[in-house]
């Protein structure tokens, strides 16, 4: 290790003005949005049956600009955390904390998506920022109660979830991730 690398933070490390929304000021985050790409993760709830065969996608109902709309466990990865901690938080302020996400030990994307502020330079727009996301396939086997602002949610075959209507309900451009997920699990050809 050459003397100008950067040693991780002793294991009690605390950020000097810990901020529980998130370390920035919404002030401060409104700034950085402005300026530079922020990284997300977006889970998709699945539930497996015993030989690891996706038999459910869970979507979530949410209200929003549009009134109700379908959405996926999504959200900032915080600085100084895990991808693998982020997916956890996220799964358990949606889902709840009997969600039992199985999150495996060596997390993987199923792909990258890239949201813009700009529609159509990519499926996926985010009208506040762009955005980095790295997209998961979350086995859950737990008891899921929607949290936070989600109202409700569904659980839908792969083939209905990946259905032209259920694809409508969505904004952004996640029901493009639901299906890429349904393809990278063997379920959508």
């Amino acid at each position: 290790m050459t003397a100008s690398a950067e040693l991780p933070p002793p294991d009690d490390w605390e950020p000097p003005t810990p901020n529980p929304s998130g370390w920035l000021t919404p002030e401060d985050l409104a700034s950085v949005r402005a300026q530079l790409p922020l990284l997300y993760v977006d889970a998709i709830p699945v539930r497996v049956d015993d030989s690891g065969d996706v038999v459910a996608v869970g979507l979530l109902l949410r209200v929003g600009s549009r009134g109700l709309t379908r959405s996926l466990v999504s959200g900032r990865v915080l600085f100084h955390e895990r991808v693998r901690d982020a997916l956890l938080r996220h799964l358990e302020k949606d889902l709840g904390p009997v969600a039992l996400p199985r999150v495996p030990a060596s997390p993987q994307p199923f792909t990258v998506a890239e949201y813009f502020p700009t529609p159509g330079i990519t499926a996926f727009h985010d009208p506040r920022q762009h955005a980095v996301s790295l997209a998961y396939v979350v086995p859950v086997s737990g008891d899921c109660r929607p949290q936070q602002d989600a109202l409700d949610i569904a659980w839908l075959t792969p083939e209905e979830a990946c259905a032209d209507t259920v694809q409508a309900e969505f904004v952004g451009g996640q029901g493009a991730l639901v299906r890429q997920a349904m393809a990278w699990v063997g379920r959508l050809t």
